[in-house]
């Protein structure tokens, strides 16, 4: 199997949630609004965007440690094998997710579960 190509896509895909995240907006104060009625539903619209910012960080997060966990593992030679099982990732769901640490098999069973 040939890694640099799955690093070099995990690199890119670092690099954009990092820039991405490093143009974000900053989280809007609702201070100071008074409380008219559209006041209040423009206020619960601009919880609901930082509500949504919230995940999208959360599941960026997320992304940017599994990506530093495949970057270890193709240092440590074991990068495109199921943690779960131990047999090899098929190629298509590596070139899909290349942070993914399990095979189609397990992550089917972990989601039945």
């Amino acid at each position: 199997m040939d890694v640099s190509t799955h690093k070099d896509a995990l690199l890119r895909k670092r690099s954009e949630i990092l820039s991405a995240g490093a143009g974000a907006k900053p989280i809007q104060s609702t201070e100071g609004t008074s409380s008219r009625q559209g006041d209040l539903a423009d206020q619960a619209t601009g919880n609901n965007e930082v509500h949504i910012q919230l995940k999208l960080k959360q599941t960026d997060a997320k992304i940017l440690q599994a990506i530093e966990e495949a970057l270890w593992r193709i240092e440590q030679g074991t990068y495109g094998v199921c943690r779960d099982c131990g047999e090899p990732v098929a190629a298509a769901r590596l070139n899909a997710i290349p942070w993914t640490r399990v095979c189609i098999t397990c992550k089917e069973k972990q989601s039945a579960g």
